[in-house]
């Protein structure tokens, strides 16, 4: 995920998930579009994680998607970075 970051001058602040989903702290540049960087975030860590894990490819018919189609992202503009930090560190790492 750092590497796609990068790609999009963006930075990883913080890091962190559930069992069925991830937090994730971004910095990045007003000129990126947000759709575009949570689909190459999704599509490159879906790729990467079904190499080092194969049992989690499915076949075609059950619907080969790792990650739902959707996402949730706040602006946080303002707020301090390390109260974000903290909430992200107290959520539950995935499983």
């Amino acid at each position: 995920m750092a590497g796609v970051c990068e790609k999009f001058e963006a930075e990883i602040q913080e890091f962190n998930g559930e069992q069925d989903h991830v937090h994730l702290l971004i910095t990045y540049p007003p000129k990126v579009a947000l759709s575009k960087l949570v689909n190459s975030l999704k599509g490159v860590s879906s790729r990467k994680m079904k190499h080092s894990h194969p049992e989690l490819i499915k076949p075609a018919y059950m619907k080969d998607a790792l990650w739902s189609p959707s996402y949730f992202a706040g602006s946080v503009g303002g707020a301090p970075l390390e109260v974000l930090k903290q909430y992200i560190e107290q959520q539950d790492r995935p499983h």
